[in-house]
């Protein structure tokens, strides 16, 4: 059953404060300034918020700001120091004891050894209470028909099990930093060869990769990047809006709802990703993923 309208317009007031703290990490997200943004009397928002989301107020914010604390330690070259100040701690031992004890590891050691595993763990009551609201709902509306040229690639592949691919994404980051392919300027994507609920942890593979123009070198070879392309052709192209940690509901809605209704066959090249915006480059909220479906 739809929500009324009346539900329909307080889920919006919830989901304009979940946007205004991914965009306000920084400031002040206390229960008087949400509470505010929301419309809402402080004197219960914080119950409010609890009975809709499953997590409190409070610790929504500490896990956001602490998942965006550990994508830079992870993925950017910010000091531990300025990441903490950033996640609104005045002291580094206080922003290492917080980390430590929502994470499991201390920022130094989840910067030089993340256990993705545990991570993944202490953060999902954050994804329980962002699907309440957050997840997209797409229609045929939203597909476009695309015709794409033959995009030159270096790419690293990934294989073997899902929760390690964490590392080949740092190795992919760095390598990109040492050769200059800055994402602004040399496109990024991803490239679905299997999919991790029915093939084997062994036999997982997904290519990362960015646009390139230039032959590869010696150096780039050693450190596990290689040519390809990604073939030209017709595409259906969904667009993800926000949170792109999980594509599968995209995924589903392309294979499930939009082919069958379309009449298109597909071509025998993998699902792709381009990542036009993304985490913790711009608010999670502002990240966008356009999903590529080859057709024939």
């Amino acid at each position: 059953m739809p929500p009324s309208d009346e539900t329909g317009h307080y889920h919006r007031r919830m989901q304009r404060v979940l946007d205004h703290i991914d965009r306000h990490l920084d400031g002040d997200l206390g229960l008087e300034a949400l509470s505010q943004v929301a419309a809402f009397s402080k004197h219960h928002f914080h119950r409010q918020f609890s009975a809709l989301f499953g997590i409190s107020l409070h610790r929504y914010v500490q896990q956001v700001r602490m998942k965006r604390a550990s994508w830079q330690l992870a993925y950017r070259g910010e000091t531990v120091t300025d990441i903490g100040l950033d996640a609104g701690y005045e002291a580094p031992d206080s922003f290492a004891r917080a980390f430590r004890q929502r994470i499991g590891q201390a920022p130094q050691a989840f910067r030089e050894n993340p256990d993705w595993s545990a991570w993944a763990t202490a953060l999902a009551p954050l994804a329980q209470a962002r699907s309440r609201l957050m997840t997209q709902r797409f229609s045929i509306d939203d597909v476009t028909l695309r015709d794409m040229q033959d995009e030159p690639v270096a790419l690293m592949t990934h294989r073997g099990d899902p929760p390690l691919l964490g590392e080949t994404i740092r190795r992919f980051i760095a390598w990109r930093k040492a050769t200059g392919l800055r994402a602004a300027t040399h496109a990024t994507y991803t490239i679905f060869h299997t999919d991790p609920e029915v093939s084997s942890p062994e036999n997982y593979r997904i290519d990362l990769a960015t646009a390139i123009r230039r032959a590869l070198t010696q150096q780039d070879a050693e450190a596990g990047a290689e040519a390809s392309v990604i073939p030209g052709g017709r595409c259906a192209v969904l667009r993800v809006l926000g949170n792109s940690d999980d594509l599968r509901p995209a995924a589903e809605f392309l294979y499930g709802t939009w082919l069958p209704a379309s009449g298109e066959e597909l071509r025998d090249v993998p699902l792709y990703a381009q990542r036009v915006k993304f985490f913790p480059d711009v608010p999670e909220v502002e990240a966008i993923t356009d999903l590529f479906l080859p057709l024939k």
